[in-house]
């Protein structure tokens, strides 16, 4: 079947199918008893290119040396030929008979060999240059797996200089192919992994230098800077792998989320192929050492075991692996403690050994039986986010009668269980809150869910009910989405002075006293910040509002990076710690430090685009009055520690106010809305060091009336201009309504004025609702459980049918494409049509798809928001590609003439079923980010762009 994963392989199909389609098109006519016109030239054409492809393709066979390549180019070479054949055969008998039967199956046979071939020669072509980019990417691999066996400066500049070219090659081959690949997630990723590749390769290259001198050096270190060293080596090798993973792919699902089961089954089961030569390498040499690379490689395979029996549909496929990998797990550790003796190469280490290769081998299989047994079942899955998850939840809501599987029920407890998660890290009287409306939500769940197994969810207490849930659903998201604002406010307030006191303590004097206990108390509070920041950076992830699936991807991945970097920071310092006069030991360790500095800020910045900017400095000016009352206290008390933390602490907000108000000036391309948010911005500057100052001076002289005024009115004058920078921040439409008049001076006793009299003429009428073209839109057919083209057009029309076309371009294609691809679920089913109209319908979705890009191309442009702009871009920019590709695809099903039932024929549908969902989804993502930025256009923009919601509440 065609794939569309390179830029070449669709321009090369894309002609090819049209110039097919014409022909399924005349067979199709010739079937209403038409004579077929004389094909002789078109074919001749066919006949001379094709001998021109088989020609090439036998020389890339001689000149190459790619096994595989030689196996497969030849059959599909020969499958083009015979294709060619029949097209000149039944050219032939047309000529002859214009109305041959026998010609016009031969016809349609020639056009689908053709198209398939072709596809199939150039897959297999791809197919070999992605195994070119692999060999290059295992070569490192090697280097990387060997890295233990450096131990001296000598063997350390003859590794870099063997690894370097190698990874030069790697890291120069797959740029070229990123960007060859259509797909765009999938560029993002080989970007994304490389990218740690390149900034992984120096602490590499440090951490085995520190090695090497701490093994010299007979110090205490030796330990830690080994972990050092191994984890850069794992952390390399399984972005390697995860780069090879990517590298073989071909499709792509729009839906699919990097923390989806299967996702996660699938890089398990890469990485365990990737570790599996390591395992073996390890297990078959007696000498290796115990805690090595090879061994933690085979742990690792393990653990990756486990990671996929966790997500295992079937509870046996499950079972299976849990056993295999205790077995493994017991051999491997009997085998580890014999070498740790000196009797690894006695016949019982050498039999054990070799028991576990084979038992490594069971696990391989098993656990690809799990994956294939996990796709296959194709189980619907819960969103990964609080709004997903809300979405689920309100569309069974809205018909609590339609059985959903239990799938809304699930998202709606789901979120309750997230909002039990906030509650854990949140102050008691908001734990306290949240927990209760947890609680109310839950009863309410428990209610609906009971009416609905008894058959009365459509009922109107069922309905009622469903309708006080939704409410209560969207108070409960209302309020995890303020407690990580809040959360974000505090944890996010200062991410570096932990990683100072931390640096101090390691660099302290060998004469300090308490030093030990200062190291481990530093070492301790500098994991914990990490985690608690990575903690709530995962929870801004999956329970705030961002919907934005790039931005909360990126926010999970930094956040697992900057987890895994923290132990290896504390490693680094203690190496430091135990020798101070250690410079390859110091330089390791900046060489560290700055690489969490840099991955928290990144993670910073993503947690800051993913929160509301106004919510946020609301939280700050909150924490800062809080502060002040502390302060207060403490000024009452002569308390100079508490004076000093609060004001810091007063000090760290206001900038925090700062950063995130430069962020949106930066972000804006408004004139207006960049004068207004620098002016205040500039004048909270202006404040800040009046503050601190006064500060200081109050905490040398604490009882001292004249600094306490100094202080409470530079303190106060800074809170005054953090309001003004919320309201420069805030958009105007969000605006708070003016006060009400003033009645002070209405005066009671005096005396009313005359009743008017009654009016004589009736009452006018009621004015008509607003216009919207709710009567002109045709009814959409409500889809089954096997309509799965239908079911994605139905969605793309749910998103659209809330909001009016008139003036709204976007609107009225989306709603033009979801009736189109609602008539080619018809048309893909047999349900009437003709092969003709499949190839039509599919042309105009392709075209309607150019016309929704140009649209949202056109109002990106328009957008003063630099994020909404981008991310509405990125999401229509994959639209055009995904409409060529379901024109091509069509066309594949519309040859399956005769072929109805074969595998290639399912083979066809699914794909056209995966193409199809991803247009739709793609389309409902354009809708729901082009309403956004629509919020943002320039004012001389001249664009007309209304967004009215269907039905509003008081028609």
């Amino acid at each position: 079947m065609p794939v569309f994963h390179t830029k070449t392989i669709e321009s090369i199909l894309e002609p090819v199918a049209q110039q097919v389609s014409r022909l399924v098109i005349l067979h199709e006519e010739a079937e209403d008893g038409n004579a077929m016109p004389d094909l002789g030239k078109p074919v001749l054409a066919v006949k001379l290119a094709v001998e021109n492809l088989v020609k090439v393709g036998h020389e890339t066979c001689a000149n190459s040396e790619d096994v595989i390549l030689k196996q497969d180019m030849p059959k599909a070479l020969a499958r083009v030929e015979e294709a060619c054949q029949l097209l000149l055969d039944a050219a032939n008998m047309l000529r002859a008979d214009p109305f041959s039967s026998p010609g016009r199956k031969k016809l349609i046979e020639g056009a689908r060999g053709i198209l398939q071939g072709v596809s199939a020669l150039l897959l297999t072509f791809d197919e070999s240059e992605v195994r070119k980019i692999i060999r290059f990417c295992k070569q490192v691999l090697e280097y990387l797996a060997i890295t233990e066996v450096v131990e001296t400066m000598e063997d350390l500049v003859t590794y870099v200089k063997n690894l370097s070219p190698v990874l030069t090659r790697m890291t120069k081959e797959v740029d070229t192919r990123e960007k060859e690949l259509t797909h765009q997630v999938h560029r993002e990723m080989l970007t994304r992994s490389l990218e740690q590749v390149k900034n992984l390769t120096p602490v590499l290259i440090s951490g085995i230098k520190i090695y090497i001198t701490t093994r010299l050096t007979g110090h205490s270190a030796v330990q830690e800077a080994q972990e050092n060293r191994d984890y850069t080596v794992k952390k390399m090798t399984d972005e390697i792998n995860e780069i090879i993973r990517v590298l073989q792919l071909t499709t792509y699902d729009e839906d699919e989320w990097e923390a989806d089961d299967l996702t996660i089954m699938r890089k398990a089961l890469n990485a365990i192929e990737g570790k599996m030569k390591q395992a073996h390498d390890w297990l078959m040499d007696p000498m290796a050492p115990a805690g090595g690379i090879g061994e933690k490689s085979l742990r690792s395979i393990l653990e990756d075991a486990r990671r996929v029996a966790e997500r295992c549909s079937d509870p046996t496929d499950r079972d299976n692996i849990l056993r295999c990998v205790n077995e493994i797990s017991n051999m491997v550790d009997t085998l580890s403690q014999l070498r740790q003796q000196g009797k690894g190469g006695t016949p019982q280490a050498m039999a054990l050994a070799k028991s576990i290769g084979a038992k490594l081998g069971d696990l391989q299989s098993l656990v690809q039986r799990a994956v294939a047994n996990t796709e296959r079942a194709g189980v619907r899955k819960l969103a990964h986010t609080v709004p997903g998850k809300m979405e689920q939840a309100l569309r069974w809501l809205a018909n609590p009668g339609v059985n959903d599987g239990g799938l809304g029920e699930l998202a709606a407890r789901s979120v309750v269980q997230e909002g039990r998660r906030v509650a854990e890290t949140c102050n008691p009287s908001e734990r306290e809150d949240l927990l209760r409306t947890c609680g109310e939500a839950e009863r309410l769940i428990n209610q609906v869910a009971d009416m609905c197994r008894r058959g009365q969810g459509d009922s109107p207490n069922g309905k009622a009910l469903a309708k006080t849930l939704t409410d209560k659903l969207r108070e409960l998201q209302s309020k995890i989405s303020t407690a990580l604002v809040h959360q974000v406010a505090e944890d996010f307030v200062d991410l570096t002075t932990p990683l100072k006191q931390l640096s101090e303590a390691a660099m302290a004097p060998m004469s300090t006293p308490g030093r030990d206990p200062n190291f481990d108390d530093k070492s301790r509070n500098f994991q914990q910040h990490s985690q608690r920041i990575c903690q709530t950076a995962r929870q801004v992830a999956a329970a705030g509002g961002c919907t934005n699936k790039r931005t909360i991807e990126a926010i999970n991945a930094t956040a697992q990076n900057a987890s895994e970097l923290t132990p290896q920071v504390i490693f680094a310092a203690r190496i430091v710690f135990k020798d101070p006069e250690n410079t390859a030991a110091l330089e390791h360790f900046e060489l560290l430090k700055k690489q969490w500095s840099d991955t928290v800020e990144t993670l910073r910045s993503l947690v800051d685009e993913a929160v509301d900017s106004v919510a946020f400095i609301r939280a700050c000016e909150e924490g800062i009055i809080r502060d002040t009352d502390n302060a207060e206290k403490s000024i009452k008390s002569l308390n100079v520690g508490g004076i000093v933390n609060n004001t810091s602490s007063i000090a760290r907000r206001a900038n925090r106010v700062l950063q995130v108000a430069g962020q949106e000036a930066d972000n804006s391309e408004d004139p207006s809305f960049v004068d207004r948010v620098n002016g205040a911005s500039n004048q909270l500057k202006n404040t800040i060091a009046p503050m601190v100052q006064d500060a200081r001076n109050l905490a040398t002289r604490p009882d001292d009336s004249n600094c306490q005024s100094r202080w409470r009115d530079s303190n106060r004058a800074l809170l005054t201009a953090v309001g003004k920078v919320r309201e420069a921040v805030t958009p105007a439409s969000e605006m708070p309504m003016p006060p009400p008049p003033d009645l002070s001076s209405l005066r009671m006793h005096d005396r009313a004025p005359p009743r008017p009299p009654l009016p004589q003429d009736p009452a006018p009428p009621r004015p008509p609702p607003p216009e919207t073209d709710d009567e002109s839109e045709p009814e959409f057919p409500m889809p089954l459980p096997n309509q799965p083209i239908m079911m994605a057009a139905h969605s793309l029309h749910m998103e659209a049918k809330q909001w009016s076309s008139r003036d709204n371009e976007i609107v009225a294609a989306a709603k033009r494409m979801a009736l189109l691809m609602m008539r080619l679920s018809q048309l893909v089913r047999g349900e009437g049509g003709s092969k003709k109209e499949l190839i039509a319908t599919a042309k105009q979705l392709a075209e309607a798809s150019e016309e929704i890009t140009r649209l949202a191309k056109m109002l990106a442009r328009e957008c003063t928001d630099k994020r909404m702009r981008t991310n509405l871009l990125q999401v229509c920019e994959r639209i055009p590609t995904i409409g060529t590709q379901l024109k091509i695809l069509s066309t594949v099903k519309a040859t399956m003439l005769g072929a109805q039932g074969s595998e290639e024929d399912e083979e066809a549908t699914e794909m056209l079923i995966g193409n199809a969902q991803n247009l739709m989804q793609s389309v409902k993502e354009t809708v729901r980010a082009a309403q956004a930025a629509s919020i943002k256009i320039r004012t001389d923009a001249g664009l007309t762009v209304r967004w009215v919601r269907k039905r509003p509440w008081y028609t």
